[in-house]
């Protein structure tokens, strides 16, 4: 076996199709490496899917295999999960999801005692034992860990992302939308708790509903539902957030976070006037950034190098277009978090949410994906010419953006432009010349 199969982890934890894939199998043995050498507990959240009981039960009897105790967190946000792994001291916290994925696909995704996502250390150390395949400890008797139930799971939770908020929420009026996932218990608890008004959809999951045509992998869907007020939509475990304004304009990870970096700057709240994006994130953003004296930091492509780079800076800000928002606990992307940063704002400034969108100009953007056979562009010398051709054309008024995918044999090809039609036109003309150059043909 290479060392590319021997690769376990990939940019968000370990994903694949329930029980061919993902295993219970895999999880169990998994759990083993994971515990093996650890003391303490594990906190072990997941999400809806109808495979996530089987995964979050083989890991549990993994973890006790080895003498680590397991605390049940059952359904909850992955929020919730990192946030409980401090609050309980845990060792460990583990959820069971595949986040946006459709419900046939799971993941396991660990958390270290800060409640952060392992480091690239970490995970290859995991990898190594579980190839390995042990020796792992035989516990028995008193040595074999403990599984315990935390009933008020949601309610901790809950408490954890309100208690920081000050301002009084009555008045504002939303349409919340769980996705059939994780969120589905905790986002009525939480508004709720803030005394604001919600009219709640897609919180009856069966299992295999999850993400399915709703939530933030389908924000038109809630737009055509919302009727004038604002819509928060929420993917499979809640670590995105997508929302929708009072008049059906989708509101994305990017304009989100420019509406809380301007709120932030306006407060003097905003640490080392930073703010960190990927290199996804839309050129109107930087626009508006540059206008207000705010620094942008920019990172690959991974909530995980957004955070690493918050971490480094001190910025209280991060997150992706899609709607993954790290703020100033500097964890983990908590949908339901960012969801009571944008009531903050809304509650202090007094401004609808079509209004404080116009703190940026997004520029359309057109992503043309094109199948390969060899992710290396970089060595053609006529992709280079292609994009420097792209680039005169564009003439400074927007950008091109070339990279592989991480997890798929695709290159991805990103234009930025003043309108449609010529980002439409330049995009095209770059994965021309890479389908050319390196694509794929069918035998």
């Amino acid at each position: 076996m290479t060392e590319v199969e021997r690769r376990l982890f990939g940019t968000d934890g370990v994903r694949g199709v329930a029980n061919d894939d993902i295993t219970a199998e895999l999880a169990f043995d998994l759990a083993r490496a994971a515990g093996t050498g650890s003391e303490g507990s594990v906190a072990i959240g997941r999400d809806t899917r109808r495979s996530s009981p089987m995964l979050a039960s083989a890991m549990a009897a993994g973890f006790n295999s080895v003498g680590m105790d397991v605390l049940d967190l059952a359904v909850i946000p992955v929020g919730g999960v990192s946030r409980l792994v401090r609050d309980k001291r845990a060792a460990f916290g583990v959820m069971i999801s595949a986040s946006h994925n459709p419900a046939e696909d799971n993941g396991i995704k660990f958390f270290d005692p800060d409640g952060t996502k392992l480091s690239d250390d970490d995970e290859v150390a995991i990898e190594a034992r579980f190839f390995e395949g042990g020796p792992w400890p035989q516990q028995s008797g008193a040595g074999v860990g403990s599984q315990v139930r935390m009933p008020d799971r949601i309610g901790r939770y809950i408490d954890l992302i309100s208690e920081p908020v000050e301002l009084a929420m009555g008045g504002l009026d939303f349409v919340v939308d769980a996705a059939n996932g994780a969120a589905f218990r905790a986002a009525p608890e939480l508004f709720a708790r803030l005394d604001a008004s919600a009219r709640f959809i897609n919180t009856e999951p069966d299992g295999m509903n999850i993400n399915r045509e709703c939530g933030a992998m389908h924000p038109e869907n809630l737009a055509a539902v919302a009727a004038g007020a604002v819509g928060l939509a929420f993917d499979g475990d809640a670590d995105r957030l997508i929302a929708v304004d009072e008049d059906g304009e989708i509101v994305d990870g990017d304009v989100l976070m420019a509406i809380f970096a301007k709120w932030m700057h306006d407060r003097d709240e905003l640490m080392n006037n930073t703010v960190v994006v990927t290199v996804m994130t839309n050129l109107g953003f930087r626009i508006a950034m540059e206008a207000l004296g705010i620094t942008v930091i920019e990172t690959r492509v991974g909530d995980r190098y957004v955070l690493e780079a918050m971490q480094v800076s001190g910025a209280v800000v991060g997150g992706e277009q899609s709607g993954h928002i790290i703020l100033e606990d500097r964890a983990t992307g908590d949908g339901l978090r960012t969801a009571v940063r944008l009531m903050e704002v809304m509650a202090s400034t007094g401004k609808q949410l079509r209004e404080l969108r116009t703190v940026m100009t997004q520029y359309p953007q057109v992503l043309t994906n094109v199948r390969v056979t060899s992710k290396a562009f970089e060595n053609s010398d006529a992709i280079t010419d292609a994009i420097r051709a792209g680039d005169l054309d564009l003439a400074g008024r927007g950008r091109i953006l070339v990279r592989p995918s991480g997890t798929e044999p695709l290159i991805r090809v990103m234009v930025e432009a003043p309108t449609a039609q010529e980002a439409s036109d330049v995009a095209g003309a770059v994965a021309e010349v890479v389908e050319s150059e390196l694509g794929w043909v069918a035998k």
